[in-house]
């Protein structure tokens, strides 16, 4: 295999080109993949004992719109645990502590084209928290947080008005979970 760097600049992804044959034909024809490389983010699905979601609505330039999201972030801290990154992240975004954590699931969002991996968090038994000396920046500092009943999310998401896939994904898990008195 053959990589070019297409692009890699002073932030966390880049861009690149490999060269490579197909797994069961190691002798055949090479052919190119453009890999978006990027370090994985965390998603936490923070639920109050009143069964509401902690969200927060987000400008997010690349789809040119407004978004309901969950807390979330970039598993950019070298050596980190994912688990102290999605407690640092909800703290950071919504000034939110867990008591209880639970891992959900790994995911894929888009292996035809990235190895980035989504790691899912469970927080409950939530208590105020304080961000310190943390200031969000650039679309972060306009970021709105609220609360949002699980059952009004799940419908939302079946009914397409919330369209991003990890708030989609974390809602419909738990929601599966909580039929299956698995939580």
């Amino acid at each position: 295999m053959a990589s070019e760097d297409l692009y890699r600049g002073d932030w966390i992804v880049a861009l690149r080109k490999d060269s490579i044959r197909r797994p069961d034909d190691p002798d055949g024809p090479a052919f190119d993949r453009w890999v978006f490389e990027h370090p994985g983010a965390v998603i936490v699905l923070a639920v109050d004992d009143d069964e509401r979601v902690a969200c927060v609505r987000q400008y997010r330039h690349p789809a040119r719109g407004t978004f309901l999201e969950l807390p979330a972030g970039l598993r950019d801290a070298d050596g980190e645990d994912p688990l102290d990154t999605a407690k640092r992240e909800l703290l950071e975004e919504v000034e939110l502590e867990a008591a209880k954590w639970r891992q959900l699931f790994s995911m894929w969002p888009s292996a035809g084209i990235t190895a980035e991996r989504h790691v899912f968090f469970l927080a409950r038994g939530l208590s105020a928290g304080d961000r310190g000396d943390f200031a969000l920046e650039h679309e972060e500092a306009a970021m709105e947080m609220l609360w949002v009943p699980v059952d009004d999310l799940v419908d939302a998401v079946l009914d397409g008005r919330v369209t991003e896939e990890p708030i989609a994904v974390a809602v419909l898990a738990y929601d599966a979970l909580r039929r299956r008195d698995s939580l």
